[in-house]
């Protein structure tokens, strides 16, 4: 279910994020895609709250929706059937009103999935560098496509096979090691150019 962002992370400067977001109306979804890493949930929330929208996580929307983490999906039922349920959730999501949505890093990999995302969403990429990525996905250890021996191997193939597919997202915005609220202010900036361009 699409939820409102808790009060918590309604911390300074999100006032300069909301400043930077004032006079922006969205008639779409905003949807983020990228590598596990990348900054989506963390940079979407505050999105959500300088936007003054309701967040979703897609993976936390198809594990309630499954009754299973994503990694005892991905080891009962496989990435196929996984992303058959990832469609289905994204699709859902999308039939809803506007609001900030954070998906996996193989959603907008699944062509279905990408072809709705680029008809009911402006999709932003955020893009990070290889050792950012690492950094940050060391700190958990529930990523199904890291289950190897050479994590930082498998993370350069994905971004081999995959960028040339974000890279069609409507917007693309760097995310780099610096705090998240950059990367959100990024988004907002370039948000507004895409929007006027759009106009």
């Amino acid at each position: 279910m699409v939820s409102p962002v808790s009060s918590e992370e309604r911390v300074e400067p999100a006032a300069q994020l909301r400043e930077l977001a004032e006079g922006l109306v969205l008639d779409r979804t905003l949807a983020l895609v990228g590598l596990m890493g990348a900054g989506k949930t963390t940079v979407g929330r505050r999105l959500a709250v300088a936007l003054d929208l309701p967040f979703a996580d897609a993976d936390a929307e198809i594990a309630t929706a499954a009754g299973q983490s994503i990694p005892e999906i991905f080891e009962q039922h496989g990435e196929c059937e996984f992303r058959r349920g990832e469609r289905q959730v994204i699709a859902r999501l999308l039939e809803g009103s506007p609001h900030v949505l954070a998906t996996g890093g193989g959603a907008f990999i699944d062509p279905r999935t990408r072809a709705l995302m680029k008809e009911k969403a402006i999709t932003i990429w955020l893009k990070a560098p290889l050792d950012v990525l690492m950094k940050r996905v060391a700190k958990r250890d529930d990523r199904p496509l890291l289950k190897e021996d050479d994590p930082r191997a498998v993370m350069q193939k994905l971004m081999d096979e995959r960028y040339p597919i974000y890279a069609e997202a409507d917007v693309t915005v760097e995310s780099s090691a610096g705090p998240h609220n950059t990367a959100a202010a990024a988004i907002l900036n370039a948000l507004r150019a895409y929007l006027a361009a759009r106009a």
